[in-house]
C-alpha cells in the first residue's frame, strides 16, 4: 500500500531550500583506501543527498512513526464512545486495518510477526464498527483464531479495559485500582510518579473512568470472541467431573489477589467524599497536563484516554479542553491517497533532526552547511524550560532537556537530550554563546537526573519500582523507568564529548554500563529491537569515554557481533528476542540494525576487519537508486513485546552514520587508547 499523504496531513514534507539540499558539499578524506571505500562514499553522496531533501523549510526533519493496527481501532472505539463517529472517516480507517490483517486472520505487532492476540481482538472490533460482518470470511478467520487462543479472557488488560467501555468484559473482572491512589506520597509503591511518564499519562485519566465504570452502547455482540468459562454437561446428560481445587497462589501473585481482594472490599466501603476528591484531583493532573497542541504529552493514546475521562465526568464535546485534544488527534492522523486514514502513535520530531543532523555532519557535511545551521536553530527553540513531572523525584533541579515531540514541555527525556546535545557540538553556529548556553543548562539538568546507581533513565530518576511490572492492573512490562543501558549509553557519550570523561558521575555512568554487558557480550536494548540496537549505543559510548578497545568488555562485544553476522554480511534481531534467547542477535539482515553493529564495530577500531567490510559491502548492495534503504519491519520499540515501532528515518539515517563513519575512519583512535575510567 502507498504511504503517500494527501492534503489531510497538516505536517507534509515541503522542498528544503535548493542551498541545503545539495550534498555536493561533503567533505571526504583526500586519498581512498579502496574499490569499497569509493563505493562506500558514492553511497554516502546518494544518501545524504536524499536525507538533506527530507528537511523540512524550517530546519526540522521527520519521519512517520508507525505502530500495528490496533491504534486505528482505539480511534475508532473512541469515537464510537464519544458519539462522534463519521462514516468516511470509519471506512478510511478500517480499510487500513483490513490491509495489516494477514491470511490466517491475525494482526502482529511487527512485520511478519506471529499474531498477536490483544492486537488480534482491537483489530478485529475495529473492523467490525467499520462494518465489517462476524460472517465474512476474513472475520470468521479472525474469530476462530482468538477463541483458539483463550478468547478475550485470555487477552492483556489493556484489551479488556476498551471492551469495558461497551460492556462487552466487565468491570468487576479488572483490577479495582481506586483513583485515591493519586493521592498516594511517592514513597508508596502505587504512586503515580512510579510509573513510566506515558503509562502514568494513561493511568491517571483511567482512575477517573474506572471510578464510573461507563458503559456506551454497543453497536453489536461480540459473542463470538467468547469462549467457555464454566464446565457444560456431557452429551450423556451426567454432571461434569468437579475440577480439581486450584492450588491457593503464593508469592507476588498471591500477594496480588490478595491486594486485588483488598480493593475490591475497598470499593464498597468507600467514604463518598474521598472518592469525589480522588477523582477530581486526577481531573485536575489531567487538564493541567495537556499541551499547546492539545495533547497529552504528545502521544496519541495518553490524549485519547485524557478525553475519555474528561467526557466520563461530564465535560461537553464543545469545551475547549476537549475540541483542542480532539483537533490534535485529527491533524496527526493521515489520509493516504487511497482513502485510507492511518493513526500516528506519535511524532518524533526532535529525535529525527538531532539524528539527522549527526548523519549529515558524520558523513563529511560541514559544520556550518545552512542544513546544520537551521537543523540547530529549530533545535534550540524546542528546549525545555518548564518543570516537569521529573522534579517530583529531582526538586530545585532546573529545567534544561528535549522531549520527543513537537510540544511536550512537560516530559523531556534523556535520550533526545544526549541526541540533541551530541548534534549540536557538531554544528559551527554563528551564535556560540547561544549554543553554549543551551548545552550547559542540557548538560546540568542530564547530570542531574542520573540515578542512585549511575544509570540514566528515560524520563525520570530512580524510576526502579519492580512492583508495578508485577501488577495486575496491566500486563504490560515496562511500566516503570529504570536506568537502561541505551540511554546510559546515549549520556555518556555525550558527556565525552563535551570533554567530561574524568568527571565522577561519567565514570559512575561508565562502571553502571560495564556491569550490564550479557554474558554473551552483547547489552540489552529498550527503545531499540534489541541487543544489536544496545550493543550499538553502548560500545561507542565507553570507546568515546576512554575505554580501550583491547578492553575485555570491548572485545567481548566485538566477538558477539562477529558471532552473530548473517552470511550475507548484514545483522538483525527478530522482535521476538524480548521474549525468547534463541532470537537474541539473530534475524534476517535489515539497514538499521546492520548499522547499528557496524556502529560498534567501527567505534571498537575494527574498521579494517573482514566483519565490517562485509557489513559495509551488504549496505552498499541493498542501497536503492534513490539513496535509500528498504525496510518495512519495525526496529524500534515502546513496550517490548507488546508494541513496537517502524520509524521512517531509521533505514536511512543509520545507515548514513555508519557509512560516513566508516568513510571517515571513524574509530580508529579507540585502537590505540590507553585509558579509561
Amino acid at each position: 500500500m502507498t504511504t503517500t499523504m494527501t492534503a489531510g496531513d497538516e505536517s507534509q514534507p515541503s522542498p528544503a531550500p535548493a542551498s541545503s539540499t545539495s550534498a555536493s558539499a561533503l567533505r571526504f578524506p583526500a586519498a581512498s583506501s579502496g574499490e569499497t571505500d569509493d563505493a562506500a562514499r558514492r553511497a554516502v553522496q546518494k544518501a545524504a543527498e536524499h536525507l538533506l531533501g527530507l528537511q523540512r523549510p524550517d530546519g526540522h526533519w521527520r519521519g512517520f512513526l508507525e505502530i500495528d493496527a490496533s491504534a486505528n481501532a482505539h480511534e475508532l472505539l473512541m469515537r464510537q464512545f464519544l458519539g462522534i463517529r463519521d462514516e468516511r472517516f470509519t471506512a478510511a480507517a478500517g480499510r487500513w486495518i483490513r490491509s495489516q490483517q494477514r491470511a490466517d486472520g491475525t494482526w502482529a505487532a511487527v512485520h511478519d510477526g506471529d499474531g498477536d492476540l490483544a492486537i488480534t481482538i482491537e483489530s478485529y472490533v475495529g473492523l467490525r464498527l467499520a462494518g465489517h460482518g462476524a460472517d465474512e470470511p476474513h472475520m470468521l478467520r479472525s474469530a476462530e483464531w482468538i477463541r483458539a487462543h483463550g478468547g478475550v479472557g485470555a487477552a492483556r488488560v489493556t484489551t479488556r479495559i476498551w471492551l469495558s467501555l461497551f460492556g462487552w468484559w466487565s468491570w468487576d473482572k479488572l483490577f479495582a485500582v481506586p483513583p485515591e491512589t493519586i493521592l498516594l506520597p511517592r514513597w508508596m509503591p502505587l504512586n503515580i510518579y512510579s510509573y513510566l511518564y506515558w503509562a502514568r499519562m494513561t493511568t491517571v485519566p483511567y482512575l477517573a473512568v474506572l471510578a464510573h465504570r461507563p458503559v456506551a452502547p454497543a453497536p453489536f455482540r461480540l459473542d463470538e470472541l467468547l469462549t467457555a468459562e464454566a464446565p457444560t454437561r456431557e452429551r450423556s446428560g451426567k454432571p461434569p467431573t468437579p475440577p480439581t481445587p486450584p492450588t491457593p497462589p503464593t508469592g507476588w501473585e498471591g500477594a496480588l489477589q490478595g491486594l486485588d481482594r483488598v480493593l475490591r472490599g475497598y470499593r464498597r466501603i468507600r467514604p463518598a467524599p474521598l472518592r469525589r476528591a480522588a477523582v477530581n484531583a486526577c481531573i485536575r493532573w489531567v487538564v493541567e497536563r495537556q499541551e499547546a497542541d492539545g495533547s497529552w504529552g504528545g502521544v496519541r493514546v495518553t490524549t485519547i484516554w485524557s478525553l475519555l475521562a474528561l467526557r466520563t465526568v461530564g465535560y461537553r464535546l464543545d469545551h475547549p479542553i476537549l475540541k483542542a485534544g480532539l483537533d490534535f488527534l485529527v491533524r496527526t492522523g493521515h489520509w493516504h491517497e487511497d482513502d485510507v486514514w492511518m493513526a500516528e502513535i506519535c511524532q518524533s520530531p526532535v529525535w529525527d533532526t538531532a539524528l539527522s543532523m549527526i548523519a549529515l555532519a558524520d558523513a563529511g557535511l560541514p559544520a556550518d552547511h545552512p542544513a546544520l545551521l537551521d537543523g540547530a536553530d529549530w533545535l534550540l527553540a524546542k528546549q525545555s524550560n518548564r518543570l516537569g513531572d521529573w522534579a517530583v523525584q529531582r526538586p530545585g533541579l532546573a529545567p534544561g532537556g528535549w522531549s520527543f515531540q513537537y510540544e511536550n514541555e512537560l516530559y523531556p527525556d534523556l535520550d533526545d537530550t544526549a541526541e540533541v546535545v551530541l548534534a549540536l557540538r557538531r554544528v559551527r553556529h554563528p551564535d556560540r554563546a547561544r549554543v553554549d548556553e543551551a548545552v550547559r543548562r542540557a548538560t546540568h539538568w542530564t547530570l542531574g537526573m542520573q540515578c542512585r546507581n549511575g544509570g540514566w533513565g528515560a524520563f525520570d530518576a530512580d524510576g526502579t519500582s519492580a512492583f508495578l511490572d508485577r501488577l495486575a492492573l496491566t500486563d504490560i512490562t515496562d511500566i516503570s523507568d529504570p536506568p537502561t543501558a541505551d540511554i546510559t549509553a546515549h549520556v555518556v557519550e555525550m558527556l565525552a564529548a563535551l570533554e567530561l570523561q574524568a568527571d565522577r558521575r561519567t565514570r559512575r555512568g561508565v562502571r553502571w554500563l560495564m556491569d550490564q554487558q550479557e554474558e554473551h557480550g552483547g547489552w540489552f536494548g529498550r527503545w531499540g529491537i534489541n541487543h544489536v540496537y544496545g550493543t550499538g549505543c553502548a560500545v561507542p559510548a565507553l570507546t568515546a569515554a576512554g575505554v580501550p578497545a583491547d578492553h575485555p568488555v570491548v572485545s567481548g562485544a566485538v566477538d558477539w557481533l562477529t558471532t552473530v553476522q548473517n552470511a550475507d554480511g548484514g545483522w538483525g534481531e527478530d522482535w521476538r528476542s524480548y521474549a525468547d534467547p534463541q532470537y537474541v542477535g539473530r534475524g534476517p539482515s535489515t539497514p538499521s540494525q546492520t548499522a547499528w553493529a557496524l556502529l560498534a564495530l567501527l567505534a571498537a577500531g575494527e574498521r579494517d576487519s573482514e566483519t565490517v567490510h562485509a557489513g559495509v559491502r551488504w549496505l552498499l548492495e541493498t542501497q536503492r537508486d534513490d539513496g535509500t534503504w528498504h525496510e518495512p519491519g519495525a526496529t524500534g520499540a515502546a513496550m517490548r513485546g507488546h508494541y513496537a515501532l517502524r520509524y521512517e528515518l531509521y533505514p536511512l539515517v543509520f545507515p548514513l552514520t555508519a557509512l560516513g563513519r566508516y568513510v571517515h575512519h571513524h574509530g580508529d583512535e579507540a585502537a590505540s587508547a590507553t585509558s579509561h575510567p
